[in-house]
């Protein structure tokens, strides 16, 4: 299966295309960059910081700003990934950074699905269970991206 990742075209003009790679590189980052600088403000807001800030106001936007960066990181992601699949599946930093990312994603979920969520985008109180998934994901998201820089150095 990786083999015939690797053998994808697109990976094919990203080995062979340094600008390609570039391009695809920074698309990468510019997801990463839309994902967290969404995700941190809303989920300190969530956790309880600036309280005069109407999570009203700026929940809904940050949830579709950093939906739209998760969108770009995974698909340059997946892409940068086909590059050289076998080096990135052995490489325990990669493989840290997948299991960080779902544990992310699932904390996502769950807190969308939750009543005193949606009650706290429109306006409502912040239960405790609200400000507790908050942190949990501000600490997996970051998480997430230090693993993705430690593997460069694997």
């Amino acid at each position: 299966m990786l083999e015939v990742l690797a053998a994808w075209p697109g990976a094919v003009l990203l080995r062979e295309t340094p600008t390609a790679y570039i391009f695809v590189n920074a698309g990468h980052i510019l997801g990463i960059g839309l994902l967290l600088g969404a995700i941190l403000p809303l989920d300190l807001r969530l956790a309880g910081l600036w309280p005069a800030v109407p999570i009203a106001v700026i929940g809904p936007f940050l949830t579709r700003v950093a939906a739209i960066g998760l969108g770009l990181t995974l698909a340059c992601g997946l892409w940068l990934f086909s590059v050289r699949p076998g080096h990135y599946a052995d490489n325990a930093a990669f493989q840290a950074k997948l299991v960080l990312l779902m544990l992310a994603l699932i904390n996502v979920g769950l807190q969308h699905r939750r009543p005193a969520f949606r009650a706290a985008l429109a306006g409502g109180p912040l239960a405790a269970s609200v400000r507790v998934s908050a942190l949990v994901s501000a600490l997996l998201w970051l998480s997430v991206l230090v693993a993705g820089r430690w593997i460069g150095f694997l």
